[in-house]
């Protein structure tokens, strides 16, 4: 699908998303170390370089066609690779005075564009209350994750509002794994049986090699 005025949100080049020279340049996440309380973990892009300005700039300036390029990317590597059967996708809530900022969560719009491209149904199961944003934090003082529980009206509805279901979580980074750690441990205090993860990408350990390459989603037309 092409849309006339669609441009590279690194380069600027039109007509592409991203472009192929920039696309190019783009490194798979490669394995994600397991993380607490989550059953499988996944990456698209190492958060490195190229893949970095895609996502970060997808994450603040709500460049919508690398969302929806990044959601491609993340559905098919669920589609192939996830261990268990999926009943519905949820995501980590972004910052409360980010989304007021900004205008909108882009988890909630990644997790919207993998639940259409796998055609499952897609619930704000998670509501994130007041704390100081994790971005640009250490690692140290990301230990504990952000303050999430469940939402209100996902706790109306019964104590086990997943009870026996297999969710997967969408988050637009793993860097120390916190966000979606805490996050299982509510969807699991909600009942969820198995948690799936995926995210757009993965912060790489400084000694990662950085050469990783696999077949990445082609460029939007």
């Amino acid at each position: 699908m092409m849309i006339l005025g669609w441009r590279c949100p690194v380069c600027g080049a039109s007509g592409r998303v991203p472009c192929r020279e920039c696309h190019a340049q783009l490194r798979a996440a490669g394995p994600v170390p397991k993380l607490e309380g989550v059953d499988w973990t996944a990456a698209l892009l190492s958060y490195r370089g190229v893949g970095r300005e895609l996502v970060a700039r997808a994450k603040f300036r709500n460049q919508r066609a690398a969302l929806a390029w990044l959601g491609r990317g993340m559905a098919e590597i669920v589609r192939a690779n996830a261990p268990a059967v999926i009943d519905v996708i949820t995501f980590a809530p972004a910052n409360l005075s980010h989304v007021r900022a900004r205008g909108f969560d882009h988890g909630a719009l990644l997790a919207r564009v993998v639940a259409q491209r796998l055609g499952l149904p897609v619930g704000a199961e998670l509501q994130r209350g007041r704390g100081t944003p994790l971005t640009g934090r250490s690692a140290g003082e990301r230990h504990g994750g952000p303050p999430l529980a469940p939402r209100r009206k996902a706790r109306n509805v019964g104590a086990w509002p997943l009870l026996g279901r297999s969710v997967l979580l969408v988050d637009d980074v793993i860097t120390t794994g916190a966000t979606m750690a805490t996050a299982a441990v509510q969807l699991r205090g909600m009942g969820a049986s198995v948690v799936l993860a995926v995210a757009a990408a993965y912060t790489p350990a400084p000694s990662a090699r950085a050469e990783i390459v696999m077949n990445l989603p082609g460029p939007a037309r």
